[in-house]
């Protein structure tokens, strides 16, 4: 039996997240701006309730391809509304199509999101991981992005492997490679 991080239930669900997902880096601008939005989403509701909706979720929003979003108008919304399978709050379904296009505007300054977003990871270890996201928050809002406070943007950090987020007694932690 291996010791996971104390926030992962027993449900096989959050385990297999847990083991096989969160905290894995990626330098990928669609799975960036997928966890982005699903730790948007993620406000106020518990993880497990997105991982359970997270499917559909991938399926209402295009799969978060930015392009394919910047196009959605509010037709979709009102579609994306009536949707069971997704969070039906009309204000985090907004601002995932706005923050599509912010995203957009990034990559063209940027070349990246991953670029971007990682000119707020420091090596100085005497830099908390919290002001990092706070910088990284207000950064973004700065840009017009919406539903990215700095909660879901530490969240965000540790779920993409920007940081180390595992517990010191988890079985990941030496594995995780920020």
């Amino acid at each position: 039996m291996c010791t996971r991080c104390s926030w992962v239930t027993h449900d096989p669900l959050y385990k297999h997240y847990h083991d096989h997902e969160w905290g894995k880096k990626t330098t990928d601008d669609r799975l960036l701006f997928e966890q982005l939005m699903l730790e948007a989403m993620q406000s106020g509701l518990s993880w497990l309730t997105i991982l359970k909706k997270r499917e559909g979720i991938r399926e209402a929003f295009a799969q978060f391809n930015i392009d394919t979003l910047t196009r959605y108008t509010d037709c979709h919304v009102s579609q994306l509304l009536q949707n069971k399978n997704i969070i039906r709050h009309e204000g985090k379904i907004r601002a995932v199509l706005n923050n599509a296009h912010v995203v957009r505007n990034i990559q063209e300054a940027h070349e990246s999101l991953f670029n971007y977003i990682s000119t707020f990871i420091s090596s100085n270890m005497n830099t908390s991981s919290m002001d990092q996201a706070k910088k990284m928050s207000r950064a973004l809002k700065k840009h017009g992005m919406s539903f990215v406070g700095p909660t879901t943007c530490h969240s965000f950090m540790q779920s993409s492997g920007l940081i180390n987020g595992h517990q010191i007694d988890c079985f990941l932690f030496n594995k995780s490679s920020p």
